[in-house]
């Protein structure tokens, strides 16, 4: 049974009697008496349709929106004769009007995204011979950002097909206004265009909007080259630091430690499913809550590893390294055990989801942006502890000479304890920095191990200084050879580069004074 009845003489009646249409700007008494005419005049009414679409009020659109999809439907009925009604048929061109027309109706009003999206992809196969208002004013409402960029990549792409000369030039400035791939890949094709050898103007334009996209690009492409070196090299940084204190101290190469880092992760785990429980509220909060509870824990269990173990092992070199390792796959299996193997699932705060564009292809986003802050306040609190504090003169002492500073008072057993518990808290502050953009699994931290050792001897062991200058140089030298080379070849490189280096500078790029051979 059909739903929607409408007759055409009672709603001329009744819009007549609601309304002066000699005012209006659309006459709705006039494209209703249409509705039911031939098809000619049903062309007519999905032409209009289409235009409250793009130039109508909400109200406007509201009321079309239920004609066009009556009409579609079939749902719609005539009786303007009295001898019964029918509904009108749309012929095969009638129909895809009314559809365009619907569909262009759908993205002005409908609250859906989806939806919006679906009609979207309708209009944009004839987007050239639809009104350029639609576009405009639906980019102008849109509230989803990947959305509103579809629509304007449209708009602009019907502007670029306009056989109207001035519109050309004005679509390729706007596009050239956002120099980036996708503008690229639309002004490109126009370089083969009849109109650039037959319009000066027009090839003026495309001309200027080619050097001032290719010039973005580049722009774009170098400042996301040392964005994403300086979010890598923040990485490295946090997961060296710990163990260039533990190294540069103590001289135990510690396999263990980036599990310590993998240990920090599951902990801010654990601090977010605690607040999702007990403070749904703070949740959003997680990760700046869980920087004490991260750091004290991965700290008391390097402290307990210390005690148990290392501190009988430090004039064994090859045994601590075994027992490390041993550490290492215990601690993997364990978490395996209790956690499974599977990644862990983390909220991700508002604070670091999105970006920002800034030119060309380059987006500064928020995620990459809380890993390299992060290890910035990082380095500013370990600098400040080991330079303005006891415990780190102490350990500068030790790590200087252990020998010479047992003789002068210092604990060098507790130093080695409290720095073992540093290095390791350090570490699993690496594993929350990584965990909203990182995969969190057991074996996590076997992919930074080898590379926190090879920013450690090569910055030179036990300097903060050092770490730094080496993370900076292999986070930035493995983003410019990976896109060429790929990942595991750009390991490769670097690790060649370092050997090369060191067979020059044995002591790397800070030694430290005096350091006890």
């Amino acid at each position: 049974m059909r739903w929607l009845c409408i007759i055409v003489t009672c709603l001329v009646a009744a819009f007549a009697g609601t309304r002066s249409w000699a005012t209006e700007a659309i006459d709705r008494a006039d494209l209703v008496s249409k509705v039911c005419g031939d098809a000619a005049s049903m062309g007519e009414v999905g032409r209009a349709l289409i235009r409250i679409a793009a130039e109508g009020s909400p109200e406007d659109r509201n009321w079309a929106a239920t004609i066009v999809r009556a009409a579609i439907d079939r749902k719609l009925s005539c009786d303007a004769t009295g001898a019964g009604s029918r509904s009108p048929l749309l012929s095969l061109k009638n129909r895809a009007t009314f559809e365009t027309a619907d569909a262009a109706l759908v993205l002005r009003g409908s609250p859906d995204p989806a939806r919006r999206s679906s009609a979207l992809r309708t209009l944009e196969r004839q987007a050239a011979n639809l009104p350029e208002q639609l576009f405009d004013a639906a980019n102008h409402d849109e509230t989803d950002p990947g959305l509103k960029a579809q629509i304007s990549a449209v708009a602009q792409g019907a502007a670029l097909n306009s056989s109207d000369p001035a519109k050309r030039i004005a679509a390729v400035g706007r596009i050239a206004a956002n120099p980036d791939r996708r503008a690229l890949a639309l002004v490109t094709p126009l370089l083969n265009d009849p109109a650039y050898a037959a319009n000066p103007e027009f090839k003026r334009a495309v001309d200027a909007a080619s050097a001032a996209i290719h010039r973005g690009i580049t722009i774009g492409d170098t400042l996301a080259t040392i964005y994403n070196g300086l979010s890598f090299a923040s990485i490295l940084f946090m997961a060296a630091i710990g163990l260039a204190v533990i190294f540069g101290l103590m001289g135990v190469i510690n396999l263990a430690q980036g599990e310590f880092i993998m240990l920090g992760a599951y902990v801010a785990w654990l601090v977010q499913e605690a607040l999702r429980h007990l403070a749904p509220a703070l949740v959003e909060w997680y990760l700046i809550i869980a920087v004490p509870v991260v750091f004290l824990v991965t700290a008391a269990i390097g402290v307990v590893l210390e005690t148990i173990l290392l501190r009988h092992l430090y004039r064994r070199p090859l045994m601590s390294l075994l027992a490390t390792w041993a550490v290492s796959l215990f601690l993997i299996n364990l978490v395996r055990v209790t956690f499974g193997t599977q990644n862990l699932q983390f909220v991700t705060p508002s604070y670091i989801t999105g970006g920002v564009p800034v030119i060309g292809d380059f987006i500064f986003t928020w995620n990459r942006m809380f890993a390299i802050a992060f290890a910035i306040v990082t380095l500013v609190l370990t600098w400040g502890l080991m330079q303005l504090t006891p415990l780190g003169l102490n350990i500068r002492a030790v790590t200087q000479n252990r020998t010479m500073a047992g003789c002068i008072g210092i604990a060098v057993r507790r130093v080695d304890m409290l720095a073992f518990g540093l290095g390791s808290g350090l570490a699993g502050l690496a594993g929350l920095a990584l965990a909203p953009i990182y995969s969190v699994n057991p074996q996590m931290g076997q992919n930074f191990i080898i590379d926190s050792f090879m920013v450690v001897v090569l910055g030179g062991v036990g300097t903060i200084a050092g770490t730094i200058v080496a993370a900076l140089g292999i986070g930035q030298i493995n983003v410019l050879i990976e896109p060429v080379w790929g990942a595991v070849a750009a390991k490769v490189i670097v690790l060649l580069m370092i050997i090369g280096f060191l067979q020059w500078r044995p002591e790397g790029l800070f030694a430290v004074r005096g350091r006890r051979k």
